[in-house]
């Protein structure tokens, strides 16, 4: 196994506060707009750019929920081991808001579909987009970009990409690895 950094923390606060100033440029004063992070590890995302956009870029307060998708998922009976569900804490109403999806790795897109179907449960959005740290191009299985993309990545299927985080794992850092 071979593992090789693909961001460091350096170039991880550079990419966060682009994608927090392409925020602004689209939502203004955030006033319609919700942030979401998708369970697990799309939460530290979305804290870290809703603490830049309010404490750097002086934006309004923003709501933030977290959306666990666990059984949303259409492959979460293909697995022979017990499946640990995240909690989802969405204390508002999505109805007529334009919601951003915000996750560390867009794979295959299975995650996003299950994330817009989970999403109908709080109301009906009036726009959602997707904002992710990095995008595999090469290994969707469903038709979904972002509309957001700190990174674009050439992975393979035997390549996995890893993001740490600062808050969990003590570094930002994001590395390729190949089994």
């Amino acid at each position: 196994m071979t593992q090789k950094v693909l961001l460091t923390s350096k170039e991880v606060n550079i990419i966060l506060h682009r994608l927090a100033c392409q925020l602004i440029e689209n939502h203004l004063d955030f006033s319609d707009t919700i942030l979401i992070g998708l369970q697990p590890r799309g939460v530290f995302l979305a804290e870290r750019l809703k603490s830049l956009l309010e404490k750097e870029y002086k934006t309004p307060e923003i709501k933030l929920g977290y959306l666990d998708i666990t059984f949303f998922r259409d492959d979460f009976r293909r697995t022979d081991k017990p499946l640990e569900a995240n909690k989802t804490s969405i204390n508002f109403i999505v109805e007529n808001k334009k919601v951003i999806f915000i996750d560390d790795v867009l794979f295959t897109g299975r995650s996003i579909n299950a994330a817009l179907t989970a999403v109908q449960s709080f109301g009906r959005p009036s726009e959602i987009e997707l904002l992710v740290l990095i995008d595999r191009r090469f290994s969707r299985n469903l038709p979904i970009q972002p509309d957001y993309r700190g990174r674009q990545v050439d992975a393979i299927n035997n390549e996995k990409v890893k993001v740490n985080w600062e808050e969990n794992d003590g570094e930002d850092l994001v590395y390729l690895i190949t089994n």
